[in-house]
This record gives C-alpha cells, sequence and structure tokens, in this order.
C-alpha cells in the first residue's frame, strides 16, 4: 500500500505540474491579451479625442456660420424696409400726380369747352362731328346745355344720336 500511496503521490505531482503549466500557460495568454486590449484602448482614446476636437470644431464653425447669416438677415431686413419706404414714397407720388394730372386734365376741358363756347354752333359742330365720339362727347360734357343743344342741332342727326348716347352714360 506504501507503494501505491507513493505512486499516487508522485502522480499527483505530475497532474499538479502539469497544472501549474497549463496555468502558466494561461496567465501568459491573459497578460498578451491585455497588452493588445490597452493597446486597442488607447486607440479608441486617440479617436474619442479626435472626435471631440471634431465635434468642437464643427460647432464653432457653425456658431460662425450662424453670425454671419444672422448679420446677412439684417443686413437683408434692412434693405426690405428700406424698399418699402421707398415704394410708399414712390405710391404717395404717383397718388399726387394722378391727383395733379386729374387737375390739369380739367384745366385742358375747361378752356376746351370755353373755347367751343366762344365758337359759332355750326363751326363748333363741323369740329365735333369730325372727332372721335368719346372725345367729342368730353367737351360736350364740359358745356352749358343750352350751348350743347345749339351745337347738336347743327350736326347730322346720326352723329348728334351718337353724341346724345355718350353723353347720357
Amino acid at each position: 500500500m506504501k507503494i501505491f500511496i507513493l505512486l499516487h503521490l508522485l502522480l499527483a505531482s505530475l497532474l499538479s505540474l502539469e497544472t501549474s503549466d497549463k496555468l502558466f500557460e494561461c496567465t501568459e495568454i491573459f497578460k498578451e491579451r491585455k497588452s493588445e486590449l490597452l493597446v486597442e484602448l488607447e486607440r479608441i482614446d486617440e479617436q474619442k479625442q479626435a472626435l471631440s476636437a471634431l465635434q468642437i470644431a464643427t460647432e464653432e464653425l457653425l456658431k460662425k456660420k450662424e453670425t454671419r447669416l444672422n448679420e446677412k438677415e439684417e443686413v437683408v431686413d434692412k434693405k426690405l424696409l428700406e424698399i418699402k419706404e421707398k415704394e410708399d414714397s414712390i405710391k404717395q407720388m404717383l397718388t399726387k400726380n394722378e391727383g395733379i394730372l386729374e387737375e390739369l386734365k380739367n384745366i385742358k376741358m375747361d378752356k376746351i369747352g370755353q373755347t367751343f363756347a366762344k365758337m359759332k354752333e355750326a363751326s363748333a359742330a363741323a369740329i365735333l362731328s369730325d372727332m372721335e365720339n368719346e372725345e367729342a362727347a368730353s367737351i360736350l360734357s364740359s358745356l352749358k346745355p343750352k350751348t350743347v343743344g345749339k351745337i347738336l342741332s347743327k350736326m347730322e342727326p346720326k352723329k348728334a344720336s351718337d353724341l346724345t348716347l355718350l353723353l347720357v352714360k
């Protein structure tokens, strides 16, 4: 039995030596893997720092662009305001000019009316007969009804009828 125990001890030592070798190999593998992981961790850290720097640079660039955009929007808004003011000014001038034109037209029609009122009925009728109906009716509308009647009586009946219809409108 002593042999058996001795054999058992010998076997146990051999097994423990083999296990110890396997443990040593595992430790070596873990050390190698640990160094690989450390290198990978450093690489990841560098990439993280680069990404962070890129993000900061992008944010700064975005802020600069936004600032420039706001400045340009302000310039555009000022220009639009100037244009609106000029447009309003032009509208006022147009309204004023239209009023002046209307006034000039009325003065002109009054003078023409006075001229036709001073003319003999036959001469006025001859001149108005040669004009376009709208123009002749406009002149006749500026005259007194008595004068209009005398002039129309000296015209051809068809022309006088057409002018009378225009005067009614």
